[in-house]
């Protein structure tokens, strides 16, 4: 399960994606520098040519080549959901993934509709198959939110057959999350669903679409919303379905929340995903993607609720192979498993009761949230500053040691 959203506003897009995978699972922040073409391409499960890459920047489970999220130098960005289609992937031979089709797009595409281009022929040309979630030996079809400065397009697939279908203007922004929801309004596709003519027909009817629904709710309006802003868009990648993570049962019959069993009404699922031992969210990333100027991005490692938001600005040094505006730490497993002891400590507490789990909550909020507040006022001020090569510099010293106060924070909660 996960969770995709853009808002398109005048003058920039945001961008914001929630990766939901094995809880144990770690994923790791990296810049990735521009590369001239040439040689072969290793992806998961296929070796392919190589035909260069932009500079850009992903999240990426470790022991994978893909992305479960990211934004290139050219200010695409682009997230990908599981979805249930009537091919079964768990017989399709090995071949590219969901993940790999996100970074390869984002290498590839200068514009949201060039990376459908390179996405849509990657699908048609090398297939779609694999592990693509090795902790729970899963093998899915995708679906994706593709956005830049100006446009957003969304694509959904199942094994090489594929839809898309531009976001209009008037819509404002749009969300996706694991189900197929293209059906005769599609801008493009593949010749079959040109044929059949509406993509409805690769639905699974018996996939139930409720824990995919009720995310919608919460995300397609924060994404249509005139006010939509990166904090709005963080605050809706921490949402638990309206209600405090760990209100406290009570004698008239309400529940604690989440609650213990997640059942085909998507009771207990929310944005923030916390299915212990199943599924939790284990990364997400949200992006400004301005029509003048470099992208910004904000960055968290583990679950959003008990993580802070990083600040980024890893394309402000043009053409630069490595990434000075990009906090190490982020590429760093053990940084991961910081985040993730958190998340374990608030769900420990839930065989206790009495709102034990809010109270370790706001004890970890406490801590974190202060600190997540001045790197955000921080890297507003320095964004503010121009676009000459002097301001980008300093944001790329800033923004490169931006973790320390965060190191701190997480010292003083003996993680």
């Amino acid at each position: 399960m996960c969770d995709t959203l853009c808002a398109l506003r005048p003058g920039a897009a945001l961008f914001a994606k929630a990766s939901d995978r094995s809880p144990g699972e770690i994923q790791v922040v990296e810049h990735h520098g521009p590369r001239a073409p040439g040689g072969a391409l290793r992806t998961d499960h296929l070796e392919i040519e190589d035909r260069g890459s932009f500079a850009l920047v992903g999240s990426r489970p470790v022991g994978m080549w893909g992305f479960e999220h990211g934004v290139n130098e050219r200010g695409v960005a682009i997230g990908n959901e599981q979805v249930w289609t009537i091919d079964d992937p768990r017989g399709a031979a090995p071949a590219l993934t969901g993940l790999d089709l996100v970074r390869l797009a984002l290498e590839r595409g200068a514009t949201a509709a060039a990376a459908v281009d390179v996405l849509t022929d990657a699908l048609e040309r090398w297939g779609q198959g694999g592990i693509a979630d090795p902790d729970a030996d899963k093998a899915y079809f995708s679906s994706f939110l593709l956005a830049d400065p100006g446009d957003a397009w969304i694509v959904e697939t199942s094994a090489r057959s594929w839809a898309a279908r531009r976001v209009p203007a008037p819509e404002r922004g749009a969300a996706v999350s694991n189900r197929v929801a293209i059906g005769v309004d599609f801008t493009a596709a593949s010749p079959d669903v040109r044929a059949a003519g509406d993509f409805d027909r690769w639905r699974r009817t018996s996939s139930p679409t409720a824990h995919a629904d009720k995310r919608l709710a919460v995300t397609r309006p924060a994404a249509q919303a005139a006010d939509a802003t990166p904090g709005s868009l963080v605050g809706v990648l921490r949402d638990h379905d309206g209600r405090p993570w760990g209100r406290p049962g009570h004698p008239s019959g309400v529940e604690p929340w989440p609650p213990p069993v997640v059942d085909r009404s998507g009771t207990g699922v929310s944005v923030c995903l916390h299915l212990t031992d199943v599924q939790a969210t284990t990364a997400a990333m949200v992006a400004e993607l301005p029509q003048v100027g470099a992208p910004r991005v904000w960055v968290a490692l583990g679950s959003p609720c008990v993580s802070v938001f990083v600040p980024a600005f890893p394309f402000d040094v043009a053409g630069a192979r490595r990434a000075p505006g990009l906090a190490p730490q982020l590429s760093s497993a053990a940084t991961w498993e910081r985040f993730r002891r958190l998340r374990d400590a608030v769900e420990a507490t839930r065989t206790r009761g009495d709102g034990a789990v809010a109270e370790e909550l706001a004890t970890i909020r406490a801590a974190l949230d202060p600190v997540e507040a001045d790197l955000w006022r921080t890297a507003d001020e320095l964004a503010a500053a121009g676009s000459s090569g002097a301001a980008g510099a300093a944001r790329a010293r800033w923004a490169h040691a931006a973790f320390e106060p965060v190191d701190a924070a997480l010292r003083g909660l003996d993680v």
